[in-house]
């Protein structure tokens, strides 16, 4: 195992939601807050903007089968992008009377569904909640939460990984649940705790699922990526500088490298050195390829 390396030193306020995309051998991530997509070429070592929305932010993406970026925005919305051209067509309008925030943490299941999250409205008192996109574009409701975050599934596919955040609740550290998982319907049920986070500095985050069947998660505010086995044994543990590490995916031909993003919600002086940044590193164990999003457009 590696120290974490610095790849990609810019401030993402929030950066989240790394995904490796094997067509273009890219890797792609989130700046929530500001409504930006970046890309990294590992081959090149070399990263551009590729989207900014001055409008809106981005809680997460997933990739559609065909190679374009589903966006998920502001109040229930969701749009394509072709980076190719830079046209981005809506999917899913607005409607602020379902869906009070932005979404936050999102991922693609094997039949191309989304499982999306959304954001507590503190001010409204309404909870976070997990949602479902089903591929003919309509919403269903899937459950309330505390804070939604980090999602994954096991390698046979029959298990779904859900992280409830609980930032906004001092006292309340955060899990990481498992669902039974049915790959026809897409529902989940018979819900486990498989991680209670009292006594581990800092709030889960995202997360993903290696070949080996255990999960990492990143830890905001903890400084740390932590490896879990599939019995919620806590296996391994990767110190960062920033202490706001926000999540992790694997990349490359054969995922043998990990790829973590941070934030830098405030300056580096507090948060951390190379808070917002991008890193890499060798975890010593692969990842999978992740699931695509097929959402009628």
């Amino acid at each position: 195992m590696t120290r974490p390396e610095l790849v990609v030193d810019i401030e993402c306020e929030t950066g989240e939601g790394p995904l490796w995309h094997p067509d273009e051998e890219l890797l792609y991530w989130a700046d929530i807050p500001r409504g930006r997509i970046y890309r990294y070429d590992p081959a090149a070592d070399d990263h551009d903007l590729v989207y900014e929305d001055d409008e809106e932010r981005i809680g997460g993406f997933t990739f559609q089968t065909d190679g374009s970026l589903l966006l998920f925005q502001e109040a229930g919305a969701v749009r394509r992008l072709d980076q190719s051209s830079g046209t981005v067509d809506t999917v899913v309008e607005r409607d602020p009377e379902r869906f009070h925030e932005r979404f936050n943490d999102v991922i693609a299941d094997p039949e191309g569904r989304v499982f999306a999250g959304v954001m507590p409205d503190t001010e409204r008192d309404v909870p976070g909640r997990l949602y479902r996109l089903d591929t003919d574009g309509t919403f269903e409701l899937v459950r309330e939460c505390v804070l939604p975050n980090g999602m994954g599934f096991t390698g046979d596919r029959s298990g779904f990984y859900f992280t409830d955040t609980g930032e906004v609740d001092p006292d309340c550290p955060g899990y990481i649940y498992r669902y039974d998982y049915d790959r026809d319907s897409g529902e989940i049920s018979n819900v486990e705790t498989f991680l209670d986070a009292s006594g581990i500095e800092g709030f889960p985050d995202g997360m993903t699922v290696d070949s080996e069947d255990h999960v990492w998660s990143a830890f905001w505010d903890g400084g740390k990526l932590i490896r879990f086995a599939p019995d919620g044994t806590r296996e391994t543990t990767v110190e960062f500088d920033p202490r706001k590490v926000s999540s992790v995916t694997f990349a490359g031909e054969g995922y043998e490298t990990a790829y973590v993003t941070t934030a830098c919600v405030e300056t580096r002086e507090t948060e951390g050195e190379g808070a917002g940044s991008l890193y890499r590193l060798d975890l010593g164990v692969t990842g999978r390829e992740e699931f695509r999003s097929d959402i009628e457009v």
